[in-house]
């Protein structure tokens, strides 16, 4: 049995300065591989310093569309930091108009940059979405997305989202989210979402799943989330693993070595 983390932040400084016990408690966990996804450019080299470290951590290129006041990315430049062998994805890019308001054209004009990098590079894409779903669908189908393929990453969208993205070859990933008792409708989402299309991820070190609910979150703790997703499908906690990680590998392209 073993999982994969495919989306967190462990060169976030609360999980950098304890990586030692961060990367036991993976091993405890029997967490194989984890996806440090980059926010930013310029903490970037943390992000790869980490993957280019540690042969089970991978990277990933790309400014969050959180971020004001960055440096903005172009096709080339994001383009060029993939070529490295350990960044496997492009993002996490996206929308998001419930932390930031008034005219968002610059997020939509990133999130374009993003796709059209990724289609270039041939690698897939990480996509955020928050109130912002309709543009989101609607971005990636203008720029042909599906060419790139990709993830949605902490899944938080009805059934019709989830569905709309699965018909571009996306994948849909889990966060702690769906353990918590409220989330019905997420729920109904993970036992929908075939599952030769999910992944599991923790976002760390945000959103820690039941039972460390309101702690500070990490990659050990992805077995929680695979064990509701064993639990919504009625099906083993070994099959989810298995599964799991058979999709993080097929979708970026890893050989079979973490397995």
């Amino acid at each position: 049995m073993h999982f994969v983390d495919s989306h967190c932040h462990i060169n976030f400084p609360d999980l950098a300065d304890s990586m030692v016990d961060v990367l036991a408690k993976m091993r405890e966990n029997r967490v194989v591989g984890a996806l440090c996804v980059s926010v930013n450019l310029a903490d970037f080299p943390q992000v790869l310093a980490l993957a280019e470290q540690y042969p089970h951590i991978y990277a990933s290129v790309g400014v969050h569309p959180d971020y004001e006041d960055v440096e903005e990315p172009d096709v080339a430049r994001l383009t060029g930091l993939a070529q490295h062998q350990k960044v496997i994805a492009i993002g996490e890019t996206g929308l998001d108009y419930f932390r930031l308001t008034g005219d968002l054209e610059w997020q939509r004009d990133r999130f374009r940059t993003h796709i059209r990098a990724a289609r270039e590079c041939g690698k897939p894409l990480i996509i955020h979405t928050r109130e912002a779903a309709a543009d989101t669908l609607r971005i990636m189908a203008e720029e042909k997305a599906h060419e790139a393929g990709g993830v949605m990453h902490c899944f938080t969208e009805t059934w019709e989202v989830a569905e709309a993205a699965l018909a571009m070859g996306f994948y849909i990933s889990f966060s702690g989210i769906v353990t918590f008792k409220n989330a019905k409708q997420l729920k109904e989402v993970a036992q929908r979402v075939p599952l030769e299309r999910i992944l599991i991820e923790t976002d760390a070190p945000f959103l820690a799943p039941v039972p460390h609910r309101g702690k500070l979150n990490q990659p050990a703790y992805v077995k929680h989330v695979a064990e509701e997703i064993a639990l919504l499908r009625g099906i083993s906690l070994d099959e989810v693993g298995q599964r799991t990680t058979e999709n993080f590998e097929h979708l970026f392209k890893i050989m079979k070595t973490i397995s």
